[in-house]
C-alpha cells in the first residue's frame, strides 16, 4: 500500500514528469481546439484559481497530517525512554539478584529499541521485533516471580514500572503504523492532476518555464510529505535521542 509512498525520492523521479507530461497534455487539448472567445478563457482562468486554491488546502492539511504523526512519533521516543529508566530505577525495591538481572534485560532491551528506530532493513527488523518480544517475556517473568513471592506494595511499583514499559513500546508501534491514509493521497494526486491539465490547458503554451513551475513545486511538496510521514525511509526520521543518552547513561552504571 506504502510502497512509492515509503520512498520519497522515487516518489519525486516519478511524480515530476508524470506532472509536466499531464501539462503539456492540457496544452494540446488546448491547441486541438478552435479559438476560444475571450469570455471563455478567464472563465477557464477563474476555475483554475479556484482549484489551485483548493488544492493548496488540501496539501496544507496533508502536510499537517504529517507533521502531527512525526511529532507524535517523536513524543513517543521520550516517554517510552522514561518509562525503562523509571523501572531501571524501581530495580532496586527487588532483591538484589532479581534486580540485577531485570537491570542487565533492561540493558539489553534498550539496545534492541535503538536498533529498532535506526534500522532500514525490513528484515533485520523482524529479527529485532523477536528479540524485543523475547526481552519482553523475559523482563515481564522476572518482576512477577519476586513479586508473587513477596506481594509488597513496594515489589508492586516494579510490577507496574514493567508494565508502563511494555506499554510505551506497543504506543511507539502503534504511531508507526499511523500513516497518511491512502484515500488522502488518492485525493490529492487527483487535484494535482486536474490543476496540471487545467495549467497546460489555460497557459497554451506560450512559455516552457511555466509548465515546469507547478509539477517542480508539487513533485517536492508531496516527497517532502511521504519523507515526514515515513518512519523509516527518506531523509527525515526520528531520531532516538532520549534512548541514546538513557543507553549511555545505564552502560555508565
Amino acid at each position: 500500500m506504502f510502497v512509492l509512498f515509503d520512498r520519497p525520492a522515487v516518489m519525486f523521479v516519478v511524480l515530476l514528469p508524470a506532472f509536466w507530461g499531464l501539462a503539456r497534455l492540457g496544452a494540446l487539448f488546448h491547441a486541438r481546439r478552435r479559438e476560444q472567445h475571450p469570455d471563455v478563457h478567464e472563465d477557464l482562468t477563474f476555475i483554475l484559481g479556484a482549484a489551485l486554491t483548493l488544492l493548496g488546502l488540501i496539501v496544507g492539511f496533508t502536510f499537517s497530517m504529517a507533521v502531527s504523526r512525526y511529532d507524535q512519533r517523536k513524543n513517543l521516543e521520550e516517554q517510552e525512554a522514561n518509562a525503562i529508566g523509571t523501572e531501571y530505577a524501581r530495580t532496586d525495591l527487588l532483591p538484589s539478584e532479581d534486580a540485577a538481572r531485570v537491570r542487565a534485560l533492561l540493558r539489553s532491551y534498550t539496545e534492541q529499541r535503538l536498533l529498532n528506530y535506526k534500522s532500514r532493513d525490513y528484515a533485520q527488523i523482524k529479527q529485532i521485533d523477536a528479540d524485543t518480544a523475547r526481552l519482553q517475556n523475559q523482563m515481564w517473568a522476572a518482576v512477577v516471580k519476586p513479586t508473587q513471592a513477596q506481594p509488597t506494595p513496594l515489589m508492586a511499583l516494579a510490577v507496574s514500572g514493567m508494565n508502563d514499559v511494555l506499554n510505551s513500546q506497543g504506543y511507539t508501534q502503534a504511531a508507526w503504523w499511523n500513516r497518511i491514509p491512502t484515500a488522502a493521497w488518492i485525493l490529492l494526486l487527483a487535484i494535482c492532476v486536474l490543476c496540471n491539465v487545467l495549467v497546460g490547458y489555460v497557459v497554451r503554451g506560450r512559455s516552457g518555464l511555466l509548465f515546469m513551475i507547478l509539477p517542480i513545486a508539487l513533485a517536492i511538496c508531496l516527497s517532502l510529505i511521504a519523507d515526514i510521514d515515513s518512519p523509516r525511509r527518506g531523509l527525515i526520521h526520528v531520531r532516538p535521542q532520549n534512548l541514546e543518552s538513557l543507553a549511555r547513561g545505564l552502560h555508565s552504571q
